[in-house]
């Protein structure tokens, strides 16, 4: 099957971006999405704060992929759900999991993060259940309906882990601290005042867990300070990744250390026809910059296919 543009990601990159190549005339697009559903991450994220820049009003995140995913419909944008990529080549070659072969024109990764688990911490102590990253979590509450403790640390204080804390306090949960281990917080000063400062919720700077207490639950920590903390719950907020690992197979060039895609500034990676847009070029704080970022590659690509 040959198609002119391949997007990777129904996330807000991949809509904004499959949206921008159709408005700058190209029709042959097609959408791949590993979910059930369109929108991305943005679908767990029920908090407001979403959209300020981009539609001048306050959205939560359901509502402001909505937008997206309702003109990619209007416009008749063809995707495919529960469809994994599973190879791409340096020709534009689309391996999906059904086996299925696309032949593209060009290419918009739109991939995301993924979070940084336990493993990559160096952590001591056992295995217990309990450990979640702040992300997992997230789904687990707002879109299974589960609770995942009621008496939670929260190492590192990006923003997922902020807005975390004040979601599981509202639930009911006693969100007994939030650590961090470098001399700020990692998170927007408006998820620090919202959702630590509000709830009374401490954030411990310069500190860490340095031992995770428990045999088949967790019942507590011990911090840098040498302090034991009891708890029946760890989430992590220790920074997000870009999901390259197609964009290796593709051959495109990564920066050593961050994971992010190298590109030029039409967002073109040194594969070409192969552009990239949103948490998988590199990590965004908001969604209004990632869909900006998208509207430029669906641009670009749409040169380049013209061209």
């Amino acid at each position: 099957m040959k198609k002119d543009l391949v997007v990777i990601g129904a996330g807000p990159a991949g809509l904004a971006a499959a949206i921008s190549a159709y408005e700058e005339g190209i029709r042959d697009i097609l959408i791949v999405e590993r979910d059930n559903l369109l929108g991305g991450i943005l679908n767990q994220c029920i908090h407001p704060g979403f959209g300020l820049f981009t539609f001048g009003e306050e959205l939560t995140g359901p509502e402001y992929a909505a937008r997206y995913i309702a003109k990619v419909k209007e416009l008749g944008i063809e995707y495919m759900l529960d469809t994994m990529v599973m190879d791409i080549t340096r020709d534009k070659v689309v391996t999906l999991s059904s086996g299925l072969k696309l032949e593209a024109g060009a290419i918009i990764l739109a991939m995301g993060c993924r979070e940084r688990p336990r493993g990559a911490l160096n952590i001591s102590g056992t295995r217990p259940s309990g450990i979640f990253t702040a992300g997992t979590a997230q789904r687990l509450m707002n879109i299974e309906g589960y609770m995942p403790g009621k008496e939670v640390v929260i190492l590192g204080s990006g923003d997922i882990g902020l807005i975390m804390a004040r979601r599981m306090t509202l639930e009911g949960a006693k969100v007994k601290m939030v650590v961090e281990i470098k001399e700020k917080s990692g998170g927007l000063a408006r998820n620090i005042a919202q959702c630590l400062d509000d709830f009374n919720i401490p954030l411990l700077l310069n500190t860490t867990v340095t031992k995770i207490h428990g045999k088949d639950r967790v019942t507590g920590v011990t911090l840098s300070t040498g302090e034991y903390v009891s708890c029946d719950t760890i989430l992590l907020s220790v920074g997000l990744i870009p999901e390259n690992e197609l964009s290796k197979k593709c051959g495109v060039r990564l920066e050593e250390g961050s994971n992010n895609i190298i590109c030029s500034e039409d967002l073109m990676t040194d594969v070409d026809g192969v552009f990239c847009s949103g948490n998988v070029h590199h990590v965004h704080d908001l969604v209004d910059n990632v869909t900006k970022e998208a509207i430029k590659a669906g641009k670009s690509a749409a040169i380049y296919l013209r061209r």
